[in-house]
């Protein structure tokens, strides 16, 4: 997998997290976030066993309570990912949470009370060598910076660099940094700013970004445009729905801005009226085939020979009807004619060569 150090040579700080690491040019990071209550043990576990098949590499969990402070202990003998544990506005669950043995903590130290208790918490992030996660997000900016700035990428950046000061000063310095909004401009100008004002490790999403669709297209211009940039040592594509649809969105994401090679890409046309057999269809089918396949391939179905060998000559294997039979190409180059009716059917063998190769 290619990491951000192929994208940007100012690299980040490395974190670890867990048995993991972010930041300083490590690959970046898939996250997040468990939509059961933590103390049922069970139901959490399930739910991150399903996230890690998926490809989740960092799972976050509400502590709302004792209960679910304690119950980190329990839910991290049975998981195989750092474990994050996200707490507002106590200071006592952070030293639960911590003690339970969660592999980072996102607090806000603005709403965990004094700074004897934001000095217990530090002191208790030191002594277990754990990070922790700050940052700021359009319902959370601090008042002396909304008054100067409005509410915009400069009130976000001052607000969530206060909260990496307050930490500072107590000698806390495995530090993640997160500006987040709903709106996608605002997103991207926020962490821009903010990484050209820190090199701790940037933790980047779209918040409350919607139900599946609009929060993958949100997701993807804002999360797109930083990573070419350079920017995100972790992410998180929030969605309203199961969170492993998190997961595959994230991936593609990655995908699609070469952060990621280690996957089958199909390629395929939108079709046409030259078009004479089903390939929207078998291009979805060929898209299942081999989805949870990590080798990096090229694979093509294309409606006609026009856009067929020429187009997809770059692809390791590809295939484009023409009239009652198909052709299969190789490079770009024919490796044969088959019948309409056996097209798919040959077309999947020669998948399996390479696969198998």
């Amino acid at each position: 997998m290619a990491t951000l150090s192929d994208f940007n040579e100012m690299i980040t700080k490395k974190v670890r997290i867990g048995k993991s690491y972010i930041g300083g040019g490590e690959s970046v990071k898939i996250q997040s976030m468990c939509t059961v209550k933590t103390s049922e043990t069970d139901d959490a576990v399930r739910q991150i066993l399903s996230l890690e098949d998926a490809g989740c590499e960092i799972i976050r969990v509400s502590v709302l309570d004792e209960a679910d402070a304690k119950a980190i202990k329990n839910i991290k003998d049975k998981i195989h990912i750092p474990l994050v544990a996200d707490i507002h506005f106590s200071y006592k669950l952070a030293l639960s949470a911590i003690e339970n043995g969660c592999d980072k903590v996102r607090i806000n130290p603005g709403n965990i009370g004094s700074e004897v208790n934001i000095k217990a918490v530090a002191d208790c992030i030191k002594a277990h060598k754990i990070a922790v996660r700050v940052g700021s997000n359009t319902g959370s900016i601090e008042k002396e910076f909304y008054e100067k700035f409005g509410r915009n990428e400069k009130s976000l950046v001052e607000s969530a660099l206060k909260s990496v000061s307050i930490l500072e000063k107590y000698g806390v310095g495995d530090i993640v940094i997160s500006v987040k909004a709903s709106d996608v401009r605002l997103t991207v100008d926020a962490y821009r700013l903010l990484s050209q004002k820190t090199r701790y490790p940037l933790h980047i999403g779209v918040t409350e970004a919607g139900t599946e669709q609009a929060a993958v297209v949100k997701s993807s211009v804002a999360l797109g445009s930083l990573l070419l940039d350079g920017i995100g040592d972790t992410l998180r594509v929030s969605i309203t729905d199961d969170p492993v649809k998190e997961i595959y969105a994230a991936k593609r994401i990655l995908r699609a801005v070469g952060l990621d090679k280690n996957f089958v890409d199909v390629v395929s046309c939108p079709t046409c009226g030259r078009c004479c057999w089903n390939s929207m269809q078998f291009a979805q089918k060929v898209t299942s085939y081999v989805e949870k396949i990590s080798k990096p391939l090229k694979l093509a179905v294309m409606g006609c020979v026009v856009n067929g060998p020429g187009e997809a000559k770059d692809c390791d294997l590809g295939i484009a009807g023409s009239g009652n039979y198909c052709v299969i190409f190789k490079n770009g180059e024919i490796l044969k004619r088959v019948g309409a009716d056996k097209a798919e059917e040959e077309f999947l063998k020669e998948v399996d060569k390479i696969l198998n190769d």
